[in-house]
């Protein structure tokens, strides 16, 4: 096995509670990625012994202005205390708060020159928290068809903000479903952000769901990744198109070397 395998708890057997999908994951031999965690029992979820891999690292704040980057260290803060009781690898950053369906809050037509530079700072000052709670942090890229007036949304937004931080505490969590939808040529952004990725996450596109149910050649990827010599996590941030199992399986199948 080439890569460290995890799974989005909260996007399979939404029927069941969460306790109970992360405790599967782990008996299927998976790690467990967690979006909003103030919506479960955490005593249950840390009695499950999983490997919780990644985890929304704030839940509200902003990249670019005063005001909400104040408010973005502060969730964030209180995110990385709930990551540590978990044992959280990474805590999840966007270029903006989103809201349901995953729509920006707020929403932006553009991006203002000195916009880049407040991100930056703001995400020196992740780093800073970060490395005085003993947490990672990652930033993650966005498609505009999913999330319109994403701030910093673009696979390359995001390399040029982490790159220009340059911090152990800040990674890429590089999204390749995300990555065919906004800009295509998979293999060659994951080359670029190789040096700061933390984590990746697939799903197929059209559909979001598991490896071979789209268009995406995913076994070549795989095959790409671990080639220009990347051995780190990789996330099945997917709904399952039928069983769920099936689709681990599935997913198992493409990131087997």
């Amino acid at each position: 096995m080439a890569f460290q395998l995890a799974a989005c708890a909260e996007m399979l057997w939404q029927d069941k509670p969460i306790a109970w999908r992360a405790s599967r994951l782990k008996e299927l031999g998976f790690g467990v990625g967690l979006w909003n965690w103030p919506d479960w029992d955490l005593d249950a979820l840390e009695k499950t012994g999983a490997t919780f891999t990644i985890m929304n690292g704030y839940l509200e704040g902003r990249l670019a202005d005063a005001e909400g980057a104040d408010m973005l260290i502060k969730s964030a803060r209180e995110a990385a205390q709930v990551g540590k009781r978990l044992g959280v690898h990474r805590l999840n950053l966007h270029g903006t708060g989103l809201g349901d369906m995953g729509i920006p809050i707020p929403q932006m037509a553009h991006v203002a020159p000195g916009m880049w530079l407040r991100a930056r700072d703001t995400l020196h000052r992740i780093c800073d928290m970060a490395e005085e709670e003993g947490v990672m942090f990652t930033l993650e890229n966005l498609n505009l068809r999913e999330h319109p007036g994403c701030p910093f949304n673009s696979t390359a937004d995001v390399l040029s903000l982490v790159a220009a931080v340059d911090r152990p505490q800040l990674r890429i969590n590089l999204d390749l479903y995300h990555t065919q939808i906004g800009e295509g040529d998979v293999i060659r952004h994951a080359e670029a952000c190789l040096p700061w990725i933390g984590e990746v996450q697939v799903a197929d596109n059209p559909g979001r769901c598991e490896p071979g149910t789209g268009e995406m050649n995913w076994p070549m990827i795989a095959k790409a990744l671990h080639a220009m010599g990347y051995d780190g996590p990789v996330g099945m941030e997917a709904f399952a198109k039928d069983d769920p199992e099936d689709a681990l399986d599935a997913f198992r199948a493409a990131f087997t070397l």
